[in-house]
């Protein structure tokens, strides 16, 4: 049976506002055991958009600092959300020293920089994921958007 491609969305972000409300869109979507994956060179808005999922999730005011030094935050929320930063990973097994499965056993996770976890990031993660690939467009961004596991069909619930 030939293999499929991942379901896609391309959707135009003209500032770091509509970066933001794609993030606020994803997480009601979000269920405990599944993946973000925000991928883009520094700068593209990964953070903003993980910004927004998370003040979705909490409250619009959560201070959502970037774990760009402490790797990760973890935030009290219905589903529990755990923000990811694997940019100064020197190895992919430190996800787990920094508590990736535990993570995911819990709630749901958002993870920039995925890429670190290896040729097969899927190997760290459970069956359902979202990838959000972030480029420029412009003087906006440009979101291409894939899902697999369940959101392969949440896709389709994705307005922005």
């Amino acid at each position: 049976m030939p293999i499929l491609p991942e379901p896609e969305v391309k959707l135009d972000l003209e500032d770091t506002g509509a970066t933001a409300r794609l993030g606020a869109r994803i997480a009601p979507l979000l269920a405990p055991g599944e993946a973000v994956l925000l991928y883009g060179p520094l700068g593209m808005g990964k953070s903003t958009l993980a910004r927004g999922l998370i003040r979705a999730i909490t409250c619009p005011d959560e201070d959502v600092p970037s774990p760009t030094f402490t790797l990760v935050q973890f935030y009290e929320s219905e589903p529990p959300v755990a923000h990811f930063d694997l940019y100064r990973l020197a190895r992919a097994e430190e996800a787990a020293e920094i508590g990736l499965d535990e993570a995911l056993d819990h709630g749901c996770v958002v993870i920039e920089w995925p890429e670190r976890l290896g040729e097969n990031p899927a190997a760290w993660l459970g069956p359902d994921r979202l990838s959000v690939t972030l480029a420029e467009a412009g003087t906006g961004r440009l979101a291409t958007v894939s899902g697999v596991g369940a959101w392969a069909s949440k896709l389709k619930d994705l307005h922005v």
